[in-house]
């Protein structure tokens, strides 16, 4: 169900299941360990093979964009456009719903692509297995807290993508993200060691309260593509933290 929810991998020839938030909440760290496989394969073996870093890191920011359907990029260009775009909850809302973008939109959608890539370059250009698991504990930890605002806050839309998936308890929210930050203490720390690692999900938290915060100020509510963008500023500050501190 997380697969099916959050990306574009084969899952089967049985019909889909209604959404279950709660139950794709405490699956979604190994959901995301799986959508991940493809693009760290692209990064460590391009740079094994000898491509320059940056090349390498471009195609696995590619490959997850792929693997996820595009959907945490086009829900950061959707936030960034309705939130900073319309001046009143309604036309926040219309902006939300519309699938084009402006310039906040694309601003945002450039930003959060050059900033994988350049984080990504940089470490693989000394050591593309330290590069592929400060990438993957970094998503890990943005996707699983970035749906803090599912708990914190009511959907903003009754026909949403987040409303049709149910409400998501604070147990639940809890033990996926218990199991997330399991795994970047794993991953993240033989590299950035402990202190890397609490302070990249220190990292995380802060930036998904921030961002519950606006969207609770401009919206009163979440919607899915507010939940997306919160899971991507989640690894971007993530990976803020592990990089300082590799």
């Amino acid at each position: 169900m997380a697969l099916r929810f959050f990306s574009r991998l084969p899952t089967g020839e049985r019909p889909h299941e209604k959404p279950d938030l709660g139950r794709i909440a405490m699956a979604l760290p190994f959901a995301a360990t799986l959508m991940s496989l493809v693009p760290l394969a692209l990064l460590m073996g391009g740079a094994w093979l000898g491509l320059p870093p940056y090349f390498a890191a471009a195609l696995s920011v590619a490959a997850m964009v792929i693997v996820g359907g595009g959907m945490m990029e086009d829900a950061l260009a959707d936030a960034a456009d309705g939130l900073f775009g319309g001046y009143t909850r309604e036309r926040r809302l219309e902006i939300l719903k519309d699938s084009r973008h402006g310039t906040y939109g694309v601003a945002a959608l450039c930003l959060f692509l050059v900033l994988r890539v350049t984080a990504l370059g940089s470490v693989v250009a000394i050591n593309p297995l330290a590069a592929a698991a400060l990438w993957l504990a970094a998503h890990l930890a943005g996707r699983s807290g970035g749906l803090w605002l599912a708990v914190a806050l009511p959907a903003a839309r009754a026909d949403g993508a987040s409303a049709s998936a149910g409400a998501l308890s604070t147990k639940r929210f809890a033990i996926g993200a218990t199991l997330a930050g399991l795994l970047v203490f794993l991953l993240g720390g033989p590299v950035s060691g402990l202190v890397g690692v609490v302070a990249a999900l220190l990292a995380v938290v802060l930036t998904v309260l921030a961002w519950t915060g606006i969207c609770r100020r401009l919206l009163g509510g979440q919607t899915g593509d507010l939940i997306g963008a919160g899971m991507a500023l989640g690894e971007v500050a993530a990976l803020c933290a592990l990089l300082i501190l590799a």
